[in-house]
């Protein structure tokens, strides 16, 4: 693909949504770290229902510590892996006051680092928490970018690093909000919803589903 043709995409994808969020509920960079971990292989909509019970009686490292297993398992039950991720999470949060004096780290080394925290979870932290032009790449994102064209690649990590690369600097730190809610809306996996789709002219795709 073709940098006019890159920068023509995030034109569109900018002018139909200028102000991008991520869907996840959170109040600090802590909450967006919980959200972020309990994200994984569940939706945004579970996560939300979660740590709307959760975070109004635990929203610090020292108060989700002091409910310890047993307590924080009620409230992220309903989500998958909710076991594994309430013992990341409680060793998280140790770390993150052993370490970092109970705050989120603004670096990726040292996020990567914490429990429970890989690549794509560090990337999302960074970008929404703190700002910067990281691109994180989830299932949504990775099926965008290949199916696109927009910056194919066999993993996420060479995806992430096409998209780093490739994208218009103007574009980067809202990137990661235009591909996943394009993903998650329009390009779906099972059948995406190309009628419906701003840049279906740009995208080369070539099995374009009609209305």
């Amino acid at each position: 693909m073709n940098p006019a043709k890159r920068l023509e995409i995030f034109r569109r994808l900018r002018a139909q949504n200028p102000h991008p969020r991520s869907e996840l509920q959170y109040r600090s960079p802590f909450e967006l770290l919980i959200a972020v971990v309990l994200s994984a292989q569940a939706t945004d909509r579970s996560v939300n229902l979660a740590t709307a019970k959760l975070f109004p009686i635990a929203h610090t490292p020292q108060a989700i510590l002091k409910l310890g297993e047993a307590g924080l398992i009620p409230y992220i039950q309903t989500i998958g892996l909710f076991r594994t991720k309430a013992r990341n999470i409680l060793a998280l949060c140790r770390q993150l006051i052993d370490a970092h004096g109970g705050e989120v780290p603004a670096d990726h080394a040292a996020l990567v680092k914490l429990p429970g925290v890989g690549r794509k979870t560090a990337n999302v932290v960074l970008n929404v928490a703190f700002g910067q032009p990281t691109i994180a790449v989830d299932t949504h994102i990775f099926r965008v970018a290949n199916r696109t064209g927009l910056a194919p690649g066999k993993t996420p990590e060479e995806v992430e690093r096409k998209l780093v690369k490739f994208t218009p600097a103007e574009f980067v730190h809202d990137a990661h909000h235009w591909l996943i809610l394009h993903g998650r809306y329009v390009c779906q996996a099972k059948k995406p919803r190309c009628p419906e789709c701003v840049i279906v002219d740009l995208c080369e795709y070539r099995r374009k589903t009609r209305a």
